[in-house]
């Protein structure tokens, strides 16, 4: 099966939770830390073919709920935030992670592996239980990742992560409003429960409620959650909001009701708390 076969899930916003985290110290100059990359990482190449095991980490991500149910607590998959089968540039993608693990992350307070790191997005996006790091399945996602990321230095690569934006004014949760309504609605439904077909394949992910990412989930911060929509919404139009709408629509959707995370008060036990955290 060769990778650019399989079409990727273009599902919207979710709970990243394997975009890069900033690790400069805090006086490191802003302008640094928040530097837009325009330039997109290198593609796999089209002629190479994926292993057993990447193709099953490939189907996990794309399919999570439905394939690990007793790990994932909502309705969504990994492919809700890293677009393009974990590809495409700003949206999270899993291209040259590899190379960027293991590393110092502030929210853990330690050196965590890619195993620790993905099973922080079962427990948090996925608001579920961690993967066996000796698993099959964990395996098989590291085996995909490992896959897209060959042939590719991710130490510096461009597209990594989700670039940081800047809120021109106070972000607004009352226009933020307006802008769910005539740009997102459509795809993510009136409540923001997204659309789900019934045979259970999902469309387009929820943004609150019970079917969504928890409160501890990169995606429930403010700065993480305006840089997506900003690159990646509405699908397929990335760009085309201003950066206020971005951080209008983010302060809207991320202060809606969501799950909670159980051990939430363990994060950043440096002291080193960003301030749009939401506990």
């Amino acid at each position: 099966m060769r990778w650019w076969w399989t079409i990727g899930w273009l599902v919207g916003c979710a709970g990243v939770e394997m975009s890069e985290e900033p690790t400069a110290p805090p006086e490191a100059p802003q302008q640094e830390q928040l530097a837009r990359v325009e330039a997109p990482p290198p593609a796999p190449s089209e002629d190479k073919v994926m292993s057993p095991a990447a193709e099953r980490g490939l189907a996990l991500a794309t399919d999570t709920h439905r394939l690990l149910p007793d790990n994932v607590g909502n309705d969504l998959v990994c492919t809700s935030c890293h677009l393009e089968n974990a590809t495409r540039p700003k949206a999270a993608p899993w291209v040259g992670v590899t190379d960027r693990y293991p590393r110092y992350r502030k929210r853990s307070g330690k050196v965590d592996t890619l195993q620790e790191r993905i099973n922080g997005c079962f427990q948090r996006s996925m608001n579920g239980t961690p993967l066996a790091t000796d698993s099959e399945e964990m395996a098989a996602l590291v085996a995909y990742a490992e896959f897209v990321s060959e042939g590719v230095d991710g130490v510096d690569m461009p597209g990594a992560g989700m670039p940081r934006i800047t809120s021109p004014e106070p972000p607004n949760a009352a226009r933020g409003q307006h802008v769910y309504e005539t740009q997102c609605m459509a795809c993510h439904q009136a409540n923001g429960e997204g659309l789900t077909l019934p045979d259970g394949q999902l469309m387009f992910p929820a943004l609150w409620g019970d079917g969504s990412f928890n409160v501890g989930a990169g995606m429930a911060r403010l700065d993480t959650a305006a840089a997506f929509v900003k690159w990646n919404m509405p699908l397929n139009q990335g760009g085309t909001l201003t950066d206020q709408e971005a951080y209008d629509v983010a302060a809207w959707f991320t202060v809606q009701q969501r799950p909670d995370l159980e051990g939430k008060e363990g994060d950043w036990p440096n002291g080193d708390k960003p301030a749009d955290a939401r506990y």
